[in-house]
């Protein structure tokens, strides 16, 4: 394995979870505001599931996203 090829793919693929993620929860947050069903003072839960199919891994990240 090319530590240096691999490190770079790791990293453009994370960049686009990364990217795709946040704006795919900007605008849930966004549309539940405006529908009211948040409250704009409070915060969400947030989980994240990794699976890397080929190698067997399933990966939960939990985490709070507050919102004021």
């Amino acid at each position: 394995m090319d530590e240096e090829v691999f490190n770079m793919e790791l990293r453009k693929f994370l960049k686009k979870v990364g990217v795709t993620s946040q704006r795919e929860i900007e605008t849930a947050v966004r549309d539940a505001l405006e529908a009211g069903k948040i409250d704009p003072s409070g915060s969400i839960d947030a989980k994240v599931t990794l699976s890397l199919p080929g190698l067997g891994l399933v990966q939960d990240i939990d985490g709070k996203i507050s919102l004021s």
